[in-house]
């Protein structure tokens, strides 16, 4: 469909005020808001050409030029930890060179198909965590990012895609504690995987 063909066929889902109705999302058990009063806001038209994302030319792109204090890197990427954040932990990996996921030569594809692996049984083998959920939006951002996130053991709500939601409603974890898991992974992946691991600055 084109933009304005998906717009139309949205909107004959929509109420008179071009609101859309609540998703299937709303009744998961792991939703963090209540349906009563909860509105969906009104879909705006589509515009284009779109606005360009942060860092389309790697002479501007914030991840090329300033880049963020690693807890791993090797020659090709780097793994960062986020902060603050209510999830235990949260970790950004990135490409050393520019690249987008569509442009991103095969080879350093297959690394980043390892690391995902590795990165994963390191942020779940740290106590207390569960489960590691990665995640690759790319709009805010054109330099290749994945989101490694760790969800805390016992809390069966926090499942699923809301997590990412979960982290932005819960208190910032102690940065003490969420630094020790950091430096913990980029060890671990150093043992296992190769590259070196960075203290948190």
């Amino acid at each position: 469909m084109s933009p304005e063909e998906f717009y139309a066929h949205a909107m004959r889902a929509a109420d008179a005020e071009g609101r859309l109705p609540l998703s299937r999302m709303t009744a998961w058990d792991v939703f963090p808001f209540e349906q009563a009063g909860l509105r969906v806001v009104p879909l705006d038209r589509p515009v284009l050409p779109e606005l360009d994302r942060v860092g389309e030319n790697a002479l501007d792109c914030p991840a090329c030029t300033a880049g963020r204090a690693a807890v791993w890197s090797d020659q090709h990427w780097r793994l960062s930890v986020l902060e603050p954040s209510g999830a235990p932990l949260i970790l950004m990996l990135e490409s050393a060179a520019h690249h987008d996921l569509p442009d991103l030569p095969d080879d350093r594809a297959a690394e980043m198909g390892r690391l995902t692996v590795a990165i994963s049984r390191a942020i779940e083998s740290l106590p207390h965590i569960a489960r590691a959920h990665v995640s690759r939006w790319g709009d805010g951002g054109a330099h290749l990012h994945l989101f490694f996130f760790a969800r805390p053991a016992g809390f069966s709500q926090l499942r699923g895609t809301c997590l990412a939601i979960w982290d932005d409603l819960l208190p910032p974890v102690p940065g003490s504690q969420r630094d020790r898991d950091a430096v913990a992974v980029g060890q671990a992946l150093a043992d296992g995987y190769g590259g070196q691991a960075h203290p948190v600055p």
